[in-house]
C-alpha cells in the first residue's frame, strides 16, 4: 500500500492530465440536447451490450441473493471457467493462478501496488493507454516512456527495450492489442522482449483485454513467455460487459499471494453477482454471439478505413484488433476533433489523451457504432476535411 495516499494529494491530482475524450463527450451531448444528430465515435466502449445468456445469469444470481462478498481471488467456478478458455489458445492455465479483479483497472491498480517501489521505472509505450503511466505514478514509480511508431506499428521493439532499460528499470507494461492504434505485437517479437526482460529479472504485463478481438489472424496469448509474465485481461470489450466491473489476471506462482493481500485492502472482491453470470460467458451458445460480434467489428473496421484513407487521412498503420482507428490529421488534433465535432457532429478523441510522441496529429475512431452510423459518419468526416478552409 506505500505510496498510494500520495495520488490522493491536490499536488498529485494536479498533475493527472484530464481526459480530452471526456469533454468530447460532454459537448457532444449538449449538442444533442440541442437537436443535434452526433455520431458517437469518441468512447472505447462496444455499442453491443451483454450476450443474453450473461443477462440470464445475472438476474438468475440476484434472485437467488448471490450477493454477498466472495473470496478475494473470485468464484472458484469462475477461474475454472476462464482456464478452460485458454485452452482455445493452445495453452494450459492453472485456475490457481488467475486472480478476479473489479475490472481490468482493479487489476493493473494492484499489480502496479504488488511490483512498484518509489523510484522504480515501469516502460510504457506512447502513444498508449493512458491508465498505464498513471497506475505507476499512484505507487511513486516513474512510467518511462517508449516512443513507438508506425514503423514497429506502434509497439515495443527489443532494440527500444534494450536501449530504455535502465539501473532503477523493473519492467514493461504494454497492450496488445493496443488502445488507441488497434495494433499487435508478433508473438515472435514479444518472446524476444520477454526473454530479455527475464534475463534482468524484470516484470512483463501485458494487457490483453482486447486480446479476442482480432481480425485476420487467430487470437493468441503472451502466456508461457519465459521469465515472470502477467496478464490482464477483461469482461468489458470482448464480451461486452463494460459496466460489470469484471476482469481477471494471471499470475507468477510466486507472486498469488502478495496479490491476494493487497487485493484484500483495495477492493476486497470484484462484485459477486456479475461474478456469477459471468460463468455464463464461457458457454459455447454465449461465445457464438461473441464470435458473431467479432466478425461485425471485422466488417466496420474493412469499411471505415479505406473511408478515413479516401477522405484524406492518413492510416500509418491498420487496426488488426480492438476497435479502434488511429488516423492522421492535418494540423492540430485538438483543432480537428473540436471542430469535427462542432460543424459535423462526428465525436472522435484527440490523440493527445494516450501521451506525447506526435500524437497532437492523430485522432482516434472507434468503430462501434452501427454500420448505419458509421456511413453517416463516413459521409460527414469527407464533407468536412474536403471543406476550404475559412
Amino acid at each position: 500500500m506505500r505510496g498510494i495516499k500520495s495520488i490522493l494529494t491536490a499536488r498529485r491530482a494536479a498533475e493527472i492530465e484530464p481526459f480530452e475524450v471526456m469533454d468530447v463527450l460532454s459537448r457532444a451531448q449538449a449538442l444533442e440536447r440541442a437537436g443535434r444528430r452526433v455520431v458517437h465515435m469518441e468512447i472505447g466502449e462496444p455499442d453491443f451490450t451483454a450476450p443474453a445468456p450473461v443477462v440470464e445469469a445475472g438476474i438468475r444470481a440476484l434472485r437467488d441473493g448471490r450477493t454477498a462478498y466472495t473470496a478475494t481471488l473470485g468464484l472458484h467456478a469462475l477461474r475454472e471457467a476462464i482456464a478452460g478458455h485458454y485452452e482455445k489458445f493452445g495453452v494450459q492455465v492453472a485456475a490457481e493462478r488467475i486472480a478476479i479483479t473489479s475490472g481490468a483497472s482493479g487489476g493493473l491498480l494492484t499489480i502496479a501496488a504488488l511490483y512498484v517501489d518509489a523510484g522504480d521505472e515501469i516502460l510504457v509505450p506512447d502513444p498508449g493507454y493512458p491508465g498505464y503511466r498513471h497506475f505507476v505514478r499512484a505507487f511513486e514509480g516513474v512510467a518511462k516512456v517508449l516512443p513507438v511508431s508506425a514503423a514497429s506499428d506502434f509497439q515495443p521493439t527489443l532494440e527500444m527495450v534494450r536501449a530504455a532499460w535502465g539501473a532503477r528499470t523493473k519492467g514493461l507494461l504494454l497492450g496488445s492489442p493496443s488502445n488507441p492504434t488497434g495494433t499487435l505485437v508478433s508473438r515472435e517479437e514479444l518472446g524476444k522482449i520477454a526473454e530479455f526482460i527475464a534475463q534482468r529479472r524484470g516484470v512483463l504485463i501485458v494487457d490483453e483485454i482486447y486480446q479476442g478481438l482480432v481480425y485476420g489472424q487467430e487470437p493468441w496469448t503472451a502466456f508461457g513467455l519465459p521469465g515472470d509474465v502477467v496478464l490482464v485481461n477483461s469482461f468489458s470489450k470482448y464480451f461486452c460487459m463494460t459496466g460489470w466491473r469484471l476482469g481477471w489476471v494471471v499470475l507468477p506462482p510466486d507472486a498469488l499471494r502478495g496479490f491476494e493481500k493487497l487485493a484484500q485492502h483495495l477492493f476486497i472482491s470484484a462484485p459477486a453477482a456479475a461474478q456469477h453470470a459471468a460463468i455464463s460467458a464461457f458457454d459455447s451458445e454465449t461465445i457464438g454471439i461473441l464470435e458473431d460480434r467479432r466478425a461485425e467489428f471485422a466488417r466496420r473496421r474493412d469499411f471505415l478505413v479505406p473511408q478515413l484513407k479516401k477522405a484524406g487521412l492518413s492510416i500509418p498503420a491498420e487496426p488488426h484488433g480492438a476497435f479502434y482507428v488511429y488516423a492522421g490529421v492535418d494540423g492540430d488534433a485538438r483543432r480537428f476533433a473540436r471542430d469535427l465535432l462542432e460543424k459535423e457532429a462526428v465525436a472522435a478523441t484527440p490523440g493527445v489523451d494516450f501521451g506525447g510522441n506526435r500524437t497532437d496529429r492523430f485522432v482516434r475512431f472507434a468503430y462501434t457504432r452501427s454500420m448505419d452510423d458509421l456511413e453517416e459518419a463516413a459521409r460527414r468526416i469527407a464533407r468536412f476535411v474536403s471543406a476550404p478552409s475559412p
